[in-house]
């Protein structure tokens, strides 16, 4: 029976061990995580009766395998959830799935609301040519942003970066409203520093003649075959927040035999020629040596690459350059918000409808605003007298603001919101709860122009397998992760002859825009 170790008990590792056993009896399979919790980035932490999701995680794929996986595990909705029943929402029933009401191992189907909030006005997001967006912006800013996009399409910029792309799809003056400031929030690099692959992986197809197309699709009688992905506008949603279907695909590869060591920090590889041999870990200050037949790595490429015992100097060079951005979300428990909804969907004690709030305003280092009422109702303990939210920060590892703490992101937190007019005072703060992601976003510069080279060194290893975002040190969705994963595990099982294709998912432009059949 060959052994295989998987490094990381997120989605792209637990699906890797799921589907290896599911379809072979022939391996062994050890996942080691180095926290003490499961779903990596999409786990769900619990704190005093309310549930937070890190980072937020629509579960929604154009592919249909991922889709079906899902499903499987945790079947949709056949009744109406307690918000839907509380403001008579009408929801898509699945005829025979379970009632929320009755049980927690059920999708929700969720509407997609995201908005951007820039100087206290909401806009469409993505941005939108509409009449809500002509009022927020005035007619004088409006002209100026069709005139800018018109000259996009007489003359476009080279795609040497981030910036030129977004200013080839928007025009100059919509992109320094809504990308340039957010950008370089998020990345703590402006745009014309980062290179145009981020743009091109995470806002495939969408432009200005993409949002126009969507909107005149809705009013005209035909409907076009294709939807942009930011443009989706349902998503599903377990009951509990993400991390309770890993947790429940965790317990079923534990029963197909799986095994799962937490706390235990993978730090070296043995190879032999070009396979790995043994993975080193440390687990309550001991190191352990487990010998591998195969291993399937989700962790960072940097921590990866510093581990292996033969790796040449040029190769680790590029390795100890990836850059990644580190993420704090604080968790608040609100009275009350001072956001007002003026939109025709209904919720619970009418608070605004949004998943999320993108924060573009400059003046603020806050990201974006998760409303956990509107994820889910079950995620908050008393979804109609408070509103659960997670402020989201992007910084550096080790920076003075990833060093703050919890009471002082609690004050910066509050200080912000009052700022911008979302709470009236510090009196409004029933409860807060701080959560640290380290290596949340794979980076798209310094050291990341070289990584084909890092990439062939590692696929050069016949027994290793690099999968998910930090597996490949690319900014996945959650079912690009896992469809790195199946394709790694048909290759071990013989399905699939080309290695190469796990690599290059997500990485076309119609894997993304399009499902599969189209």
């Amino acid at each position: 029976m060959k052994k295989v170790v998987i490094i990381g008990a997120g989605p792209a590792g637990l699906t890797a061990g799921f589907e290896l056993l599911k379809k072979s009896k022939d391996y062994a399979v050890t996942i080691l995580e180095e926290s003490d919790a499961i779903g990596g980035i999409s786990r769900t932490v619990r704190y005093n009766g309310n549930r937070m999701d890190i980072g937020g995680h629509r579960f929604f794929s154009k592919d249909e395998e991922v889709a079906q996986w899902w499903n499987n595990l945790m079947p949709l909705q056949g009744a109406p959830a307690y918000d839907d029943i509380k403001t008579g929402r009408a929801v898509v029933l699945n005829p025979d799935g379970p009632n929320p009401e009755k049980t927690d191992v059920v999708m929700l189907k969720r509407r997609r609301i995201s908005r951007i909030y820039y100087k206290r006005k909401f806009f469409d997001y993505p941005v939108k040519m509409n009449l809500n967006t002509i009022f927020n912006m005035g007619l004088l800013t409006t002209t100026r942003a069709g005139f800018s996009y018109l000259k996009t399409l007489l003359k476009k910029q080279p795609e040497t970066s981030l910036e030129n792309f977004y200013i080839n799809r928007f025009g100059h003056k919509l992109y320094s409203m809504f990308f340039e400031g957010y950008t370089e929030k998020l990345w703590g690099r402006h745009p014309r520093e980062i290179s145009a692959d981020w743009g091109a992986q995470r806002v495939k197809g969408l432009s200005v003649v993409a949002i126009l197309k969507d909107i005149f699709g809705k009013i005209l009688p035909f409907k076009p075959k294709k939807v942009e992905t930011s443009l989706i506008e349902e998503f599903s949603y377990p009951k509990l927040g993400p991390g309770q279907l890993w947790e429940k695909a965790a317990a079923e590869f534990e029963k197909m035999g799986g095994k799962i060591i937490k706390n235990a920090q993978v730090r070296k590889f043995r190879t032999k020629k070009d396979e790995f041999k043994e993975v080193l870990y440390i687990k309550d200050g001991k190191e352990f040596t487990m010998p591998a037949d195969i291993v399937i790595s989700s962790m960072p490429l940097k921590d990866l690459a510093a581990g292996i015992d033969t790796i040449p100097s040029k190769i680790e060079r590029i390795a100890k350059g990836l850059p990644y951005r580190d993420f704090v979300t604080l968790g608040l428990l609100l009275k009350k918000i001072n956001l007002k909804n003026k939109t025709k969907i209904k919720t619970l004690n009418n608070i605004v409808p949004d998943c999320w709030i993108y924060v573009q305003d400059t003046g603020v280092k806050l990201g974006r605003i998760q409303i956990f009422n509107n994820w889910s109702p079950y995620l908050v303990a008393k979804p109609e007298d408070t509103v659960w939210i997670g402020l989201e920060y992007f910084c550096n590892e080790n920076d003075n603001y990833w060093n703050m703490s919890p009471a002082e992101w609690l004050a910066f937190g509050v200080e912000e919101l009052i700022k911008m007019g979302i709470i009236s005072d510090r009196k409004d703060v029933l409860d807060s709860h701080l959560e640290r992601v380290k290596k949340a976003y794979p980076a798209y510069f310094d050291t990341y122009k070289d990584i084909d080279k890092l990439t062939d060194y590692l696929n050069s290893f016949k027994n290793l397998y690099c999968v998910g975002r930090n597996g490949q040190h690319r900014y996945n969705n959650m079912d690009h992760s896992m469809a790195t994963s199946f394709a790694a595990v048909r290759h071990i099982l013989g399905e699939l002859p080309d290695k190469n294709v796990i690599w290059q998912i997500n990485t076309e432009k119609s894997y993304h825009e399009s499902t599969k059949g189209h």
